[in-house]
Order: C-alpha cells, then structure tokens, then sequence
C-alpha cells in the first residue's frame, strides 16, 4: 500500500477514535457533519480519498482542526496548492478576532528591533482580551521590548493565521496595541491564567502582554 493509501486508511481511525471519545454513534456524527450514514461509514472503514468538504464538516462536528483528521496528508508546505476558484475574502469583526484569538496557539510578534524590523513566532494565551507570551528575562527580545521611559508604551503588531490547505480556505488576524512588562506581582496570576509555555523551551521567565487597540482580519471563504 502506498504511503498515500495507508495516510488515508488512517483518516478513518482517526474519525473514529475522536467519534468513540466523544460517545457519538455513526447516526449523531453523520446529523452533526450532514452526510450520510453510508459515506461516513466508508471514510471511516474504506481507505479512499475523501471530499475535502466533507472532512470540513466532519472536522468541525468532532471540534477538531482538518490537520488532527488527514495527519500525514496535510505535510506539505503551505500555501502551494492552487486557490479556490471562487473563493471570496471576508472582512472579520472585531468580536469574531477575538473569538477565533481565544484558544491561543502560536501568533507573530511584530516590532522594530535594535537591527531594524523584526517578527518572531511565539506561543501565546488570552486573558482578559490581552495576548500573553513569555520571553528570557534580559534577553535580546526582551530588551528590545523595554522603551526605557516609564509610562511610555512600545507599539507592536501581532499576527495569527489559519492556514487549511485542503479546502484552499483560512483566516488571518491582525492585532495593534501596546507592549506591556508582566510586573512580578502579576506574574502567578497571570501563570495561573493561562499557562503559556514558551514557543522556544528553557527558562523564559518573562511574561509579556499585548494589549489591543485595533483587531481588523479577513477570512478566506472557498467558494
């Protein structure tokens, strides 16, 4: 069998497995997902090629990402494939960034840098509608960060993105505001709240927050 052929064999494990864990029967996931009994019963016990919108649906029926179905499907780089051929860009609210920023992942930090303009991938969690990742104390992003002048705010830009590859579809959100030094009495409070671990591992003791003052996005709908 082909590496293909098995990674598609393992898509039915996987809908599976995440139907079973959340004590659905075939009948209830195919009502959430609006398919058939009879195709979700193949996906799950035949290896072919799925209907990228069916495992669309199925994904959001089980509460998971298309990449937590199609696994070894979905190793190749992003942004490739060809785009929808109808697709449209939709201008998201403010609420629906907020909403789509909520589970925290890995986001963008963007700012001017002692060698000009620099953005690095972190790991970041909500709180109180502030974006909270942490960094080496004393470090080179940290110092960066510090204006130097108290009060005086750090103006930086933060972006998280969704890239599905298999529908040619995703969403993008840009966040504006300001840089703020987590303070030590703050700091269990906000471990407590989110528990952010560092993108990059090892002692980055420093917690940073962004707060917003302009949220805009698009998403990519594939027509």
């Amino acid at each position: 069998m082909s590496e293909q052929a098995t990674s598609i064999e393992r898509l039915g494990l996987r809908i599976t497995e995440r139907r079973e864990a959340l004590n659905l029967t075939r009948a209830e996931l195919a009502g959430r997902a609006g398919m058939s009994v009879e195709y979700l019963t193949f996906l799950e016990e035949q290896p072919g090629m799925p209907i990228r919108e069916a495992v669309v649906r199925l994904a959001e029926a089980l509460g998971a990402g298309v990449a937590d179905l199609l696994g070894d499907l979905t190793q190749t780089p992003a942004g490739v494939g060809p785009a929808a051929p109808h697709s449209t860009l939709i201008p998201l609210s403010e609420a629906e960034c907020l909403r789509l920023l909520e589970p925290g992942g890995v986001g963008r930090i963007a700012f001017e840098g002692r060698f000009g303009p620099t953005v690095l991938p972190v790991n970041f969690r909500m709180a109180d509608g502030e974006i909270v990742f942490r960094t080496a104390t004393g470090g080179t992003t940290d110092e960066d960060l510090r204006t130097g002048v108290v009060g005086l705010e750090y103006k930086v830009a933060f972006e998280v993105d969704r890239i599905e590859e298999l529908t040619s579809g995703g969403w993008s959100v840009l966040v504006q505001g300001s840089l703020h030094h987590v303070t030590e009495e703050e700091e269990r409070a906000m471990a407590a709240a989110t528990g952010v671990e560092p993108w990059a591992g090892g002692v980055r003791q420093q917690y940073l927050k962004v707060r917003p003052s302009r949220l805009s996005g698009r998403r990519i709908q594939p027509g």
